[in-house]
């Protein structure tokens, strides 16, 4: 990785960008256009090989009050991210409340690489290097895994915390793009309080509480509470959470804490508007409809309710010396009603016996040039009721030794996982109901006309439930093999057994709530997974690595099965990473940079064969590119934030059977929800001692929805954001933010036959009262 050191001279190292040529992480199109890294520091003369304590009380301060972190739980423990081999973004306390973040969506849109889909049922499926962090997989709350869907916001959150790549040797099954880990505030040894309220645009009202109490030398009690209501324009908020937790043993060897997370909410939803042609022909590109995100064309019956609730109990054992026992119980509930409408433009259709159905509607769709006020549109019905039972239990240990003089941080754990899933049909009516949420017909210039139809007379029928159950053993260790050089390498086995069962939901009335059980379906899985890594760290300032790991995920993930993916096998991932971590300024500012190469190697296809009994594991795609991070201060007066990928390749290997070379998702095509540029920048400047500006950029190059639609494009966009900030004393902070400035209409979540627009020009008032 570098050229040997004669006496007196700095180590030379090669540019990231001819390394990567020698790994095969990018194409030679791609090296063309990357820049050679500076030369590292020369290797301190003398280095400590005893690995550093960390303190959590300072970390948690630290970052709540700087963009910049140093440490992540992200890795099972608190590790630096130094000693992390794969590419790791923070969202800190400081920056969630300088760029007004409410949700764990806002929060992942500070990080490059990120795009979202609007999937069918409303949620939404997060993006990164190309490749899906599903939502049942990839999303955790302090290390433990967070499945259900619901509203995530952050108002309990001290971080939010990104893992690049593949990390199935660390959390088990997932996918290929990476991990959200959200990390919970704890209560710590001091008496600190603070309440937040604001008013915005769109009637917007939120407070939130952190409330903090020492109790004694070793325990301390925090509540977390929010509240927050809006109008938005038809697509209304309204929700409120509590998290209290109590915590000790604090500084002891044994240490205890219980919390309880609990939100609920009933907002609005938006569907979307449905992409518009330039001219009939599929071939042309496609352009966003020109109306505004505060338009709101669904049902003023629709809403998306829903609740989360669990309760965790944490416990750390600190053996003498470096040993430590971490264990960890949740339970978790959550259940989701969503009643949605569909968006699209209505165009006439004929019945069986040739009868046209809905003769107001036009023969064709419109396109830009015929669009108009007066274009019809029809809201469809698109409702997805459910609820979600998790039990898991994971312990760890860590410990550091060392063995014929090499020093070794040896991880090791276990965890259990029950999932218990239910879907319920409200597809069924009582005798003589029609609930038609087109009448009147709704127009393109008639948006949040009122339309209401009373949803409670659906009758709700469990149409399925899927009930999963999962172990995982790993085994990791970091070792120092030379005062400068570490080797990290792990291996972990998973077992997982799903079974789904599927019922009835005819419209009979006499069917009963559990109708006819039509299908039962099971099946079990137990892969491996690996990671490894090998880090330079020449200086305290300078950390330099190459990572290889490798992930799966099951057919079972998305809570169901049907008669060829019960007897699919997982699809497997792997990914490569060259990165480097380096800390200027005396430690003020950190960047990291790194180039990656994502691998989906079987993907799922279905079989066109009708009689085929399993999915084809025949697929294949990758991804590669830079990304770029930088976090910090400048001057003690100047901070800034940034985050940026450039992925020029994303490519599909091998397309579906069946499926046309360069046409959709064929071979050769670009992996859809993959923007060649994405990024963001945040700076703030304290001007003077009560007064502070920031302004920062979010920027995300032309993408294409999943399935690559012909002609579809979502253009590229950049808006702005900034804040002034004042503050008369210690304990009072006045905060305006304005989201994007200039108004900007884009494509924030894509899918195939409609996208949701972004945040229109908000304005918010904030203050905040510390004591």
């Amino acid at each position: 990785m570098s050229s040997r050191a004669t006496s007196g001279q700095s180590p030379r190292f090669l540019p990231l960008g001819a390394l990567a040529a020698g790994f095969g992480l990018l194409g030679a199109d791609a090296l063309a256009q990357s820049a050679p890294t500076a030369p590292a520091p020369s290797a301190s003369a003398a280095r400590e090989t005893t690995l550093k304590p960390i303190s959590v009380k300072a970390r948690a301060e630290t970052d709540k009050d700087s963009v910049r972190a140093t440490t992540s739980t992200i890795g099972k423990g608190v590790q630096e991210l130094r000693d992390i081999p794969q590419s790791v973004t923070i969202v800190t306390d400081k920056l969630i409340q300088d760029r007004r973040i409410d949700t764990v969506k806002e929060a992942l849109h500070q990080t490059a690489g990120i795009t979202f889909q609007a999937a069918e049922g409303g949620e939404e499926d997060i993006r990164l290097r190309g490749f899906s962090l599903a939502t049942t997989g990839d999303i955790f709350v302090d290390g433990v895994r967070d499945p259900a869907f619901y509203d995530r916001d952050v108002f309990s959150f001290d971080r939010v915390e990104l893992l690049r790549g593949s990390a199935s040797m660390l959390f088990g099954r997932g996918s290929t793009g990476g991990v959200v880990n959200q990390v919970n505030k704890v209560p710590l040894l001091t008496n600190v309080n603070e309440v937040t309220a604001t008013a915005g645009s769109g009637s917007y009202l939120r407070g939130t509480g952190d409330f903090n109490f020492k109790l004694d030398e070793t325990s301390a009690v925090r509540f977390n509470t929010m509240f927050t209501t809006a109008d938005n324009f038809g697509n209304k908020i309204d929700k409120q959470g509590i998290a209290p937790s109590f915590r000790f043993g604090i500084g002891t060897p044994d240490e205890v804490t219980l919390s309880l997370y609990a939100l609920q909410n009933r907002n609005g939803i938006n569907y979307g508007i449905p992409w518009l042609r330039v001219a009939a022909a599929s071939a042309n590109p496609s352009g966003l409809v020109g109306i505004s995100p505060r338009n709101d064309y669904g049902a003023a019956s629709d809403y998306n309710a829903g609740s989360a609730t669990s309760g965790t109990v944490d416990y750390v054992h600190r053996f003498a010396g470096a040993g430590r026992l971490h264990a960890v119980v949740r339970n978790g509930y959550y259940d989701r009603d969503q009643r949605a409408s569909t968006i699209r433009f209505c165009v006439r259709t004929t019945n069986g016996a040739g009868v046209v159905t809905n003769p107001d509607c036009p023969a064709v769709q419109p396109t830009q040039s015929t669009i108009n006020d007066a274009t019809p549109l029809v809201r469809g019905t698109n409702n997805k009721v459910q609820d979600l039972h998790t039990t898991y239990g994971q312990t760890d240990y860590s410990n550091a030794f060392q063995i014929l003089s090499m020093r070794h941080a040896v991880l090791g754990g276990i965890d259990l996982a029950n999932e218990k899933f239910r879907g319920y049909s409200v597809a069924a009516l009582p005798a003589g109901v029609v609930l038609d949420k087109n009448a009147p017909r709704p127009t393109l210039g008639r948006p949040n006309d009122g339309t209401s139809v009373d949803e409670g007379q659906r009758i709700k029928r469990i149409a399925s439930d899927f009930d999963a159950d999962a172990f995982g053993a790993y085994v990791q260790d970091l070792v120092q093999i030379a005062p400068a050089w570490k080797v990290l390498a792990g291996l972990r086995w998973d077992h997982f057994h799903g079974t789904y069962r599927s019922f009835s939901t005819a419209t009979s009335a006499a069917l009963p709530v559990i109708g006819t059980e039509t299908a039962i379906r099971s099946r079990t899985d137990t892969p491996w997974s690996k990671r490894a890594g090998l880090l330079y760290q020449p200086t305290d300032d300078a950390s330099f690595h190459f990572s290889y790991g490798t992930s799966f995920n099951t057919s079972g993930d998305t809570y169901q099965y049907d008669t060829q993916t019960v007897n699919t096998p997982p699809e497997s991932s792997r990914n490569l990473e060259l990165g480097a971590k380096v800390d200027l300024l005396d430690g003020k500012l950190s960047v990291r940079g790194a180039l990656f190469r994502s691998t989906k190697l079987n993907e799922r296809n279905r079989d066109p064969d009708s009689a085929a009994e399993a999915n084809l594991l025949s697929g294949k795609r990758h991804s590669a590119g830079v990304e770029l991070d930088l976090a910090g201060r400048v001057t003690p007066k100047w901070e800034v934030y940034g985050s940026y990928a450039w992925t020029p390749v994303a490519r599909i290997d091998v397309g579906a059977p069946g499926s046309v070379p360069g046409v959709g998702e064929g071979k050769g095509t670009r992996s859809s929800l993959t923007p060649r540029h994405s990024g963001t920048i945040w700076s703030t400047y304290q001007i003077a001692p009560q007064l502070r500006f920031g302004a920062g950029l979010n920027a995300r190059g032309s993408q294409t929805p999943n399935r690559n639609p012909a002609g579809i494009v979502a253009p590229t966009f950049v808006t702005g954001d900034v804040l002034a900030e004042y503050t008369p004393t210690d304990q009072i902070a006045i905060r305006l933010n304005v989201l994007n400035v200039t108004d900007k209409l884009y494509a924030d979540s894509l899918y195939t036959g409609h996208y949701i627009a972004g945040q229109p020009r908000t304005v918010y008032v904030s203050l905040a009262a510390r004591f």
